[in-house]
């Protein structure tokens, strides 16, 4: 709860402070005098957007290979070269687990004892969302002891990633069933940032969540068609992006990515420069997603690196293409066209494919371009038809090979992300394995390739795919064991390379 972007961002809402935390309308008649669930579920969506939003918007943009270390700067080149420490993470820890689900347990409690079935469900779907991309960045990590303090808890143990994702899907059923059988009116209104308490729009976002749980499991033995069939068949998935966007432009309210990355309070727009892979791929396809990406130079170009080429190119970050997000760029959490991207690898791997996929496919490219159109100033006149048209650069292949058409989609999906959700992006390529890592030299970034950067500390084509537990934790919690590197697998990683 002490981190500085997410408690700025309680400012535009009018919380300032955490519900674990005393307040004292006598030291400051601006506190709220009493907490409650409403005030603590924008607690808990800042914290989770300022870390989503935030550092793991750099990080992603580096290892999807979005961005690259600017010449004549060096802030982050221990992200570019894979030369993260144990350190890194420390922060992303303590606001997700001290911040966002302490914050979140508070709302369980709370919507429990009221019999508040509708603020109960966004807070499983929340609390799941979150413990999700735990996993995903670290795999085990500290679930059924955590946050346990009252029961005298205080160096949880961890329980594996694959037992935390299996609870996390039966909870959302348990949740979704509960308000179900008895909704109620929660109340929350606007203090809910995301969808505004609109119970309709979270339902789709459980059924979305659970989908992409499902499928992050394709690769492994817990691959379920069966439950993912028939969440198809339910068809009650997000056609909307699920975002934060309680931005305002003033210093400390703004996008966090912007406000600590790229804002002159913040590092200054001096690090972080286009990278080849993703540039070179929309150029070659001569796909106007560019313009809505990056930024261009004062003279209207989109100039590029290869990654992590910093250091042997001339000039500085404002001779070349930059990350387009601004001051009021909202974070998203599941965008409309990742909805249609898990739904069309769904379709492709579990029930024969053909022109369902296909659609849900198009409807991803189109949802895609729709997003980057209302969110990042793609012209209207910018459309996604000619490029998935038959015989378009994107036409989905309808292979009868489930791997050629998943390598579409997942392509798409990684087209799609840039800026949108990195960090979902680096994921996703770490268990699909698409866009490849080639050697340098091979690359055809036309159809979709990255490179090791050339700043790499690792061997071969290497990238990380797993971060190291933050120290904070590991020194003091006897029941976590550091990881030996950051190529060790999460536990859904299992795909044959």
């Amino acid at each position: 709860m002490k981190n500085l972007s997410k408690i700025l961002l309680f400012l535009i809402v009018g919380v300032v402070a955490s519900c674990d935390q005393d307040l004292d309308i006598n030291t400051d008649p601006n506190f709220p005098g009493q907490i409650n669930r409403g005030l603590s579920l924008t607690a808990a969506e800042s914290s989770l957007v300022t870390v989503v939003g935030g550092e793991l918007t750099n990080l992603g943009g580096f290892y999807a290979q979005y961005h690259t270390q600017a010449p004549s700067a060096s802030q982050f080149e221990n992200i570019d070269s894979y030369n993260l420490n144990t350190a890194y993470a420390n922060a992303i820890w303590t606001e997700l687990y001290a911040g966002c689900l302490k914050d979140l347990q508070y709302v369980t409690t709370e919507s429990t004892a009221e019999g508040d079935t509708s603020t109960l469900l966004i807070a499983e779907i929340l609390r799941a969302y979150t413990f999700q991309l735990l996993v995903d960045l670290f795999d085990a990590v500290p679930y059924t002891e955590a946050l346990n303090f009252e029961g005298g808890i205080i160096t949880p143990r961890v329980t594996p990633g694959q037992e935390i994702y299996a609870d996390l899907l039966t909870k959302i059923d348990a949740a979704v069933a509960a308000y179900n059988a008895s909704p109620s009116d929660n109340g929350v209104g606007a203090q809910d940032v995301i969808f505004g308490g609109d119970m309709t729009k979270w339902v789709k976002f459980a059924n979305t969540l659970k989908l992409k749980m499902y499928i992050r499991m394709a690769y492994t033995p817990n691959a379920n068609p069966t439950a993912v069939n028939a969440l198809i068949a339910e068809n009650n998935f997000l056609t909307e992006d699920a975002k934060y966007a309680n931005f305002a432009a003033t210093t400390n309210k703004r996008n966090p990515f912007f406000e600590n990355t790229l804002s002159q309070t913040g590092l200054g727009d001096i690090n972080n420069v286009a990278s080849n892979t993703l540039h070179d791929f929309y150029t070659a396809n001569v796909d106007p997603r560019l313009k809505a990406v990056y930024r261009p130079t004062a003279t209207g170009t989109f100039p590029s690196i290869a990654q992590g080429t910093g250091n042997e190119t001339s000039g500085t970050a404002v001779a070349f293409a930059r990350p387009n997000v601004g001051a009021l760029t909202p974070v998203f959490l599941i965008s409309a066209a990742e909805s249609y991207f898990l739904q069309a690898e769904a379709l492709a791997r579990y029930a024969a494919g053909g022109t369902g996929a296909k659609q849900k496919y198009d409807d991803g490219v189109n949802a895609s371009f729709a997003t980057y159109r209302l969110n990042f100033g793609l012209p209207a006149s910018d459309l996604a038809a000619p490029l998935i048209a038959t015989g378009g650069v994107y036409a989905y292949p309808l292979s009868a090979d489930v791997e050629t058409n998943v390598r579409q989609i997942i392509v798409q999906k990684w087209a799609s992300l840039a800026y949108v959700n990195n960090i979902e992006a680096w994921i996703e390529s770490t268990r699909t394995k698409y866009p490849e890592v080639v050697e340098e030299g091979t690359q055809d970034y036309a159809i979709g390739n990255r490179i090791p950067s050339a700043l790499s500390i690792l061997s071969g084509t290497q990238i990380p795919s797993i971060l190291f537990y933050p120290d904070s934790e590991v020194n003091r919690n006897p029941n976590i064991t550091q990881r030996g590197s950051t190529t060790e697998n999460v536990w859904w990683d299992q795909k044959a390379e």
